[in-house]
């Protein structure tokens, strides 16, 4: 039979081997393995704060954009009233110049009716005046006499009376 040397076991080999597995380990524990997971956890939490902050800054612009809604639906309510407000003060101002504007043309008309009405007096007071000095003409002609004033007045108030019946008679 042949001999076993080439499946040998040596002792001392593997507790060198195994020595250099042990210290291989720690050595990739110490400088590999701790820093690469401190890195890890690091990059964790700066992860974990920036979404933190996202989430903040979400709930930060819902509670502007509510805020905004309300200021907005605010300046329409006011914007609203103002619109109501004014609205109110044309009609109240509309009613107003309606108003002048009627008192204006009622004196307009009253002021009409007095000119038409002193006008009517003077041309009466023309028509009366020419009356007189026709009939004044007519009687001194059918007289052929001087009148006295108060034959004159007599005749011009009969003539004066006989003219208003026919008129009140028309």
């Amino acid at each position: 039979m042949q001999s076993l040397d080439v499946i040998s076991v040596n002792i001392w080999q593997m507790l060198v081997s195994l020595a250099n597995l042990v210290l291989i380990f720690l050595m990739v524990k110490k400088f590999l393995y701790k820093p690469v997971k401190k890195m890890l956890d690091a990059r964790r939490s700066a992860i974990d704060s920036q979404y933190d902050e996202a989430q903040e800054a979400k709930e930060q612009a819902l509670c502007d954009k509510k805020k905004y809604e309300e200021k907005l639906q605010a300046a329409k309510d006011e914007a609203d009233k103002v619109i109501k407000a004014a609205v109110s003060t044309a009609g109240e101002r509309e009613k107003e110049i309606i108003a002048q504007a009627k008192t204006k043309a009622d004196g307009i008309v009253r002021q009409a009716e007095n000119e038409a009405a002193l006008e009517r007096k003077k041309a009466e007071d023309a028509v009366k005046k020419e009356i007189v000095e026709v009939s004044s003409l007519l009687t001194e002609k059918v007289l052929e006499r001087e009148v006295t004033a108060a034959d004159h007045q007599h005749f011009i108030d009969s003539f004066i009376e006989s003219i208003g019946d026919e008129d009140g008679t028309n």
